[in-house]
């Protein structure tokens, strides 16, 4: 399952995501990365020093999605500016004469 303007893929399913209760604001392209980060979390009683190399390769993803869309925007801001110079701006202060 791709995910539209992301390079990443949806590798979790809605079915795996639903067993391993992930919570809906979660359930991005990274959520694969989130169900065993937290079994771990759960199996070590959530201590901060447990889990650490889930939690970063988790952690990095979202990081990479973040930056991904980041770009996005950036090209989305850039493309608007140029459409907008292209276009006159505003009444002209000397009009153009009819036929000169």
């Amino acid at each position: 399952m791709e995910v539209e303007g992301s390079s990443k893929k949806m590798i979790a399913t809605q079915e795996e995501m639903v067993k391993a209760k992930v919570p809906l604001a979660y359930r991005d392209q990274c959520a694969h990365l989130l169900i065993p980060l937290n079994k771990c979390r759960q199996a070590e009683f959530y201590l901060p020093w447990k889990c650490e190399a889930e939690r970063h390769v988790y952690e990095k993803c979202e990081y990479e999605l973040v930056m991904e869309r980041m770009l996005q925007m950036q090209k989305i801001r850039e493309q608007e500016a140029n459409a907008k110079s292209k276009q006159p701006q505003g009444i002209p202060l000397i009009p153009k004469i009819a036929n000169a």
